[in-house]
């Protein structure tokens, strides 16, 4: 997909590198059922290209595959290891091990609402055996909470908020520090706003206003027809003053109504100091550096993901958040009459700061497993004395963010992301021929992906 150009805020300790494997294991297919145990065959080397092919990040989801087979005995690998060997009944181990997963969700462990075979079988192989992993989506739009609680009954695997992350959840590092947000005024939106409200507000954020609360009280803001009474009228609340000062603006997933947006959003990025209802004096100075724009104390401007396309129930990908954030830049590069770039900043995958935060909350859960001995005091002894991850598996569907952002993370740990890519999502060889962003190894499913990993870490668990 097209870059775009953000200024860098801290919302992790990583950041993004140029670098990115150039070599990756294809485990190629074989004709039978989602139910046939894996088979023997052949893995065999493949060069790709690394240059990313034009608006290729799209969620578009593809179920199909079979399982991957094992690897060859000359690479000192167990061929018949599988997860299917493992007894229910055996003990999870004692200690967790120092490798570890990380799951996209769409396209790895679920097609639209429903698990891609062998995704249950491979989490509660994990969790039975204390193996760490955490699940690490651009998908958002709801809590945490709510959000867990539905992958749960879907997947039939107990989860827990400890261990997932999603598009907006590194929002909540801006609450509080030298400068938090939380006792400031922040300006929300996404899909359904008042819900994006309310998510805001159990992140810590106490002073939440939405693009009705605006309309609401200045209804000549944005001239045409609303819908005023039918949609907004049932969320919108007093502004806190007539023309408030906002700290912050949020897009917290793929708002609805993009004209509303972003003439607010530009309202207040052409505002002096973020106050609504004014207009900067620096905007338009050639003496300034971008002409003045958005030089005057303006509020940033976060957005949760990059993603350019989803998939839904049509047969071809629709808008996401990517596009109403190019929208926008296209709107901004208008206003400044091209003398100035919408500066925002945009995380979730592939961004490095979420894969620096999904390492932080990775290791604080793997720290949670260790088990405990009775003795007071001691699990913290044993927390204090782990070392970081050796090796984290990341296993995803799309190349151009799950397996762009492993390739590049660098960790302040020294921990390796390993990418490993799935033919259950977004790429496919007949849709996308050779993956833009090359991962270590391509394999069928997640089952197949969590196999091959364990068979690299000479691991059988127990």
């Amino acid at each position: 997909m097209r870059a775009f150009h953000a200024r860098a805020v801290p919302l992790g300790r990583a950041a993004l590198s140029s670098t990115s494997a150039s070599q990756c294991m294809l485990l190629r297919p074989h004709p039978t059922s989602h139910l046939t145990p894996p088979l023997p065959t052949t893995a065999t080397p493949v060069r790709t290209a690394t240059t990313c092919a034009p608006n290729s990040l799209v969620r578009h989801r593809r179920h199909g595959g079979t399982f991957a087979k094992p690897l060859p005995r000359q690479l000192g690998i167990p061929r018949s290891f599988s997860i299917d060997h493992r007894e229910k009944g055996a003990e999870a181990s004692p200690k967790p091990p120092s490798f570890a997963f990380a799951f996209d969700i769409d396209g790895v462990l679920l097609h639209v609402s429903k698990p891609i075979p062998g995704a249950t079988q491979a989490l509660e192989f994990l969790q039975r055996n204390n193996v760490p992993f955490i699940l690490l989506t651009n998908g958002g739009g709801k809590h945490e909470t709510e959000r867990v609680a539905d992958l749960s009954a879907r997947l039939g695997v107990e989860l827990t908020t400890d261990n997932f992350i999603q598009s907006h959840t590194p929002f909540q590092t801006l609450v509080d520090g030298a400068n938090g947000l939380r006792d400031k005024n922040v300006l929300v939106t996404g899909s359904d706003a008042e819900k994006c409200r309310v998510i805001a507000e159990r992140y810590g954020f106490r002073h939440v206003i939405t693009p009705a609360d605006i309309l609401a009280a200045h209804p000549s803001i944005y001239p045409f027809d609303p819908l005023m009474e039918e949609v907004y009228a049932a969320t919108a609340r007093p502004l806190p003053s007539r023309d408030p000062k906002i700290a912050a603006i949020f897009v917290f997933n793929d708002p609805r109504d993009w004209a509303l947006d972003i003439q607010i959003i530009a309202d207040l990025l052409m505002s002096e100091g973020g106050v609504l209802g004014s207009y900067s004096a620096k905007n338009g100075d050639a003496r300034l550096p971008d002409a003045g724009w958005q030089g005057d104390g303006q509020p940033p401007l976060y957005f949760s993901n990059p993603d350019l396309y989803w998939s839904a129930g049509y047969h071809h990908p629709r808008f996401g958040q990517g596009a109403f954030q190019a929208a926008l830049a296209g709107v901004w590069r208008e206003v400044t009459g091209g003398k100035a770039e919408l500066r925002r900043t945009a995380i979730g995958k592939p961004d490095g700061r979420t894969y620096g935060f999904a390492e932080e909350v990775l290791n604080a859960h793997r720290a949670a497993l260790l088990p405990s001995s009775g003795a007071e005091g001691e699990k913290d002894k044993e927390k204090e004395k782990l070392e970081p991850l050796r090796r984290v598996y990341m296993v995803g569907d799309n190349p151009a963010s799950d397996i762009r952002g492993a390739n590049e993370y660098e960790s302040p740990l020294g921990t390796p992301w390993t990418s490993v890519l799935v033919r259950t999502g977004v790429w496919s060889p007949e849709r996308g021929g050779e993956p833009a962003f090359p991962p270590k190894v391509i394999v069928d499913d997640v089952k197949a992906a969590v196999e091959w990993a364990l068979r690299q870490e000479g691991w059988a668990g127990g």
